[in-house]
């Protein structure tokens, strides 16, 4: 009787065991899942990363493809790169060819954030002899508006949260503040002055936004180079209107502006050359997070700023 009572409490004992064990087991899968149960939101590009992280902070978890100051034009996606596209609960890019080397993958696995941007609303030009449309969308306020309403439906669906869509009517009202401050300082510049000489044609957007007019050498696309020919143009048109400034990109090579410059002065004129830390306009991308220009309302402020106080 003993022997038996001995024996059943061993039984219990081991029964209790297995269940503590299989209830810490459980806590730890459950906390493991509720971990994994974060959504992963993959992004091309530090002007999206920014973009989610004013709409749903920390809701999400992001994973960004090309690194801030990388060029978006040339980017290669890698293996691993593969791997966030499709692991992704939502990928999210820009579109209009803006990602041009990784155009098959995103659209088979992501939303372009100017999938309803309205073809009359984009901006086209020529480029190695035909018309393509102008990917650098996010210099007209109004586009990046709607850009910010796709991600924000995207996001609401993902995450079935509506204060989503009221995260993006405060955002959007601080891009209207943005666009008002932009213009009014735009308007220091002399009308006569408003010439805006880059190394590729990025700024159109922001030339018709603003009232100033674009001249860049090289095209749409940082895959091209400028040929003779553009450059002896735009030297020309920088001496002959007697343009103070010209300005070097953040993802472009400053030697194409310096060339600019040693031709202009080959020309009997003179152009100042902008360049250097901190001295860069941003055009394909954001600067790195904690840098000066790591978001966009930052990165615009900067630009606008550079421009008029070089051009005024």
């Amino acid at each position: 009787m003993k022997k038996s009572v001995s024996l059943l409490l061993t039984a219990m004992s081991l029964f209790i065991l297995a269940a503590c064990g299989g209830s810490n087991g459980g806590n730890e899968g459950g906390n493991a899942d509720e971990a994994e149960g974060t959504p992963t939101v993959t992004v091309t590009t530090s002007f999206l990363q920014d973009m989610v992280t004013q709409l749903a902070g920390d809701q999400v978890e992001i994973e960004q493809v090309i690194p801030a100051g990388e060029d978006p034009h040339l980017y290669v996606a890698t293996p691993d790169d593969m791997n966030l596209l499709e692991s992704a609960d939502l990928v999210l890019y820009h579109g209009l060819h803006f990602e041009g080397q990784m155009v098959d993958a995103l659209e088979n696995t992501g939303t372009a954030v100017t999938e309803e941007v309205p073809e009359s609303e984009l901006t086209t030009m020529e480029e190695d002899g035909s018309e393509v449309v102008d990917p650098h969308f996010w210099f007209d306020i109004d586009l990046y508006k709607q850009a910010v309403d796709e991600a924000a439906d995207e996001l609401v669906t993902l995450l079935d949260d509506e204060n989503i869509t009221e995260n993006a009517e405060e955002y959007k009202q601080e891009l209207d503040e943005l666009d008002q401050e932009n213009a009014d300082k735009v308007s220091e510049i002399p009308e006569e002055g408003r010439y805006l000489i880059t190394p590729h044609d990025a700024f159109n957007y922001f030339a018709e936004s603003y009232g100033m007019e674009v001249v860049a050498p090289q095209g749409v696309s940082t895959e091209s180079e400028a040929s003779n020919a553009d450059i002896s143009a735009t030297v020309d048109f920088i001496v002959d209107n007697e343009i103070s400034a010209v300005f070097a990109e953040s993802t472009t090579d400053p030697a194409r502006m310096e060339r600019l410059q040693e031709d202009v002065e080959a020309n009997g004129g003179e152009v100042e050359v902008v360049s250097g830390e901190g001295q860069e306009l941003f055009s394909d991308s954001l600067a790195p997070v904690g840098e000066d220009g790591d978001t966009y309302i930052d990165m615009y402020r900067h630009n606008v700023d550079l421009i008029v106080e070089h051009l005024r």
